[in-house]
């Protein structure tokens, strides 16, 4: 197929239309090239009966750190029957949005998987996602349905999402999904026959105007990054344990922990909580031989190595944020392993730059994987010599479609996708990350767009003007920097704006620092001078300022990162 091609629609198995009704024209969308014979899917596609047939019914297919084994066939069965009660008792319909929320467990990658197998959307969201968020989410989505692990139940019944059909699993209620399910037909249930371009999922990311955007993936798309990075670059094996800190509601974790394993009939440990003081002895304890997290991790495990046993390891993968030079040659000189560094992004589904073995070389990010194209561009979309700095633009089998959002037309331009990074592309055509384009945070592998911080501060009634901004920090890549001017009188005191925010976001975006000023640098027009902020010294010396450090750290100390981001 050429380069230039894309499919034509075929007829959908969606009785609700409202995705496919709200997706972007089609000359909004970047060119779709498919020049790898894996990737000419047939019309008629279920990708979740696609990953469930991955694997031999004896196999293990998912472990937990307590020492519960799900094998595929055990999987498949459990899948079944929640597609029946999905189906019959609650009234999911093709084409339903179904909202998914909980730790990273089987249960929810059963559910996941049962959702796309009754041609229904997965909508997954993260478990610290607070009731403000999920609103917004579930109203561009319009969920009609969602599945919640007990546990994480009560942020979600705060939402304002008027209709919306909760079912949790997990507890002891009468009408707990696991209880239900002990009812359901113990027999296969027939995945719809959907098309390989009906909607699989919606993943959300936050922009940098700060209101999500919904990503909208196909049956083929979820396929195709199996059938790309996983498999050229990764290429795993059926005897692989896979693990890693993303959660399932980010599609780097959604890919490296569930996608990729099960298309290989490999198998994952799902960690439930996943930072470095948990990744080490989850990969001794249970021989680890794929992981996944961001550089902050593998630096913080640098410091532990010597009481664990790695030495089942045989690829990591890196992405989330760049990956210095020094972790990359620290890690291969501790562990002999090179580490498999990566770009994604949540409108592309996973990684697609990226080098592995001895085609990688330090410091840089990769070169495009195989089925997938990249470029330097300049402003005006033409490519930039080798060497000089320029906007990242890609174009592959899977391409940004944001559901019903005009920024389409920023994210698509001339064909191809600008993921909003800073790139140089050498002689050699390695890709070297030099920044963020945009007012992106980038914290610890997650990310974090500074306007959202700033629209929920201004619902504090104390707070007049803020401005939100990552700082360069060591450990982090970034630190997330709230600037804020007060109403006369108030109170600057930065543990009431936490508690406010941790109510209204989920804690990992919650400023590290607080800086209360009289007033936020501007131009003479009125114009916002981020640049300022953005270096502590300018600010102190110009403006003066009071301030608090602290704040939340990532959800149980755990490094997760954004869909493969940045």
């Amino acid at each position: 197929m050429d380069p230039g091609d894309t499919l034509e629609p075929t007829t959908s198995a969606h009785l609700d239309t409202f995705a496919r009704d709200h997706l972007p024209p089609p000359e909004q969308w970047p060119r779709l090239p498919f020049d790898l014979p894996e990737l000419n899917y047939p019309d008629r596609l279920n990708c979740a009966a696609e990953l469930l047939g991955g694997g031999h019914p004896q196999r293990p297919a998912f472990r937990t750190p307590s020492g519960d084994v799900w094998t595929y066939g055990q999987l498949l069965a459990r899948v079944d029957r929640i597609a029946h009660v999905l189906t019959t008792e609650l009234g999911v319909v093709p084409g339903n949005r179904v909202m998914l929320r909980g730790p990273t467990t089987p249960w929810l990658a059963a559910c996941w998987l049962a959702v796309l197998k009754a041609g229904a959307i997965a909508v997954t969201v993260l478990a610290q996602q607070r009731p403000h968020e999920l609103t917004t989410m579930g109203t561009i989505a319009r969920v009609t349905h969602a599945l919640c692990d007990i546990r994480s139940v009560d942020d979600l019944a705060g939402a304002d999402l008027p209709g919306l059909r909760i079912t949790t699993y997990g507890g002891d209620a009468p009408d707990d999904l696991l209880l239900r399910i002990t009812g359901a037909p113990d027999e296969p249930f027939t995945a719809v026959d959907t098309a390989a371009d009906d909607v699989a999922l919606i993943a959300f990311t936050s922009g940098t105007t700060g209101r999500p955007k919904g990503c909208v993936h196909f049956h083929r798309d979820v396929l195709a990054t199996a059938d790309t990075f996983s498999r050229h670059v990764l290429r795993p094996r059926e005897d692989d344990v896979f693990t890693g800190s993303p959660p399932l509601g980010f599609t780097f974790g959604l890919g490296g922990l569930v996608i990729f394993p099960m298309r290989a009939g490999a198998c994952s440990l799902l960690l439930e909580q996943a930072g470095p003081k948990q990744l080490l002895p989850a990969i001794a304890d249970h021989r680890v031989s794929v992981l996944f997290t961001a550089p902050t991790a593998y630096r913080a495990m640098l410091t532990e190595l010597d009481g664990y046993d790695t030495t089942s390891l045989r690829r990591c993968v890196s992405a989330g944020e760049n990956l210095p030079a020094a972790t990359w040659q620290a890690w291969q000189a501790r562990t002999g392993l090179r580490i498999i560094n990566g770009i994604g992004a949540t409108e592309l589904l996973h990684i697609f730059i990226s080098a592995a073995d001895e085609r990688i070389r330090p410091g840089t990010t990769g070169l495009p994987v195989p089925g997938w194209q990249a470029r330097v561009v300049g402003a005006d979309g033409n490519p930039v010599p080798d060497g000089e700095p320029g906007l990242l633009a890609v174009r592959g089998p899977v391409g940004c479609r944001y559901l019903a959002d005009p920024r389409q037309r920023e994210y698509v331009r001339a064909g191809w996708n600008l993921t909003g990074d800073t790139y140089v592309r050498d002689a050699d055509g390695y890709f070297r990350y030099v920044a963020r384009a945009d007012d992106m945070i980038v914290s610890a592998g997650y990310n974090i767009a500074g306007p959202e911080v700033e629209d929920a501060l201004l619902r504090h009634p104390d707070v007049v003007e803020t401005a939100v901004v990552g700082r360069p920090d060591e450990a982090r890549g970034q630190v997330v920097v709230a600037y804020a001017v007060l109403r006369p009188g108030a109170p600057r005191d930065p543990e009431a704006l936490r508690v406010f925010l941790k109510s209204e976001l989920a804690p990992y975006k919650c400023p590290r620092e607080f800086v209360f000023l009289d007033v936020l640098p501007r131009t003479a027009t009125g114009k916002l001078q981020r640049f300022r902020l953005r270096t502590a010294v300018p600010v102190q010396a110009a403006l003066g300022r009071e301030s608090s450090f602290g704040g939340e750290s990532s959800p149980g100390g755990g490094l997760p990162t954004g869909g493969g981001s940045k």
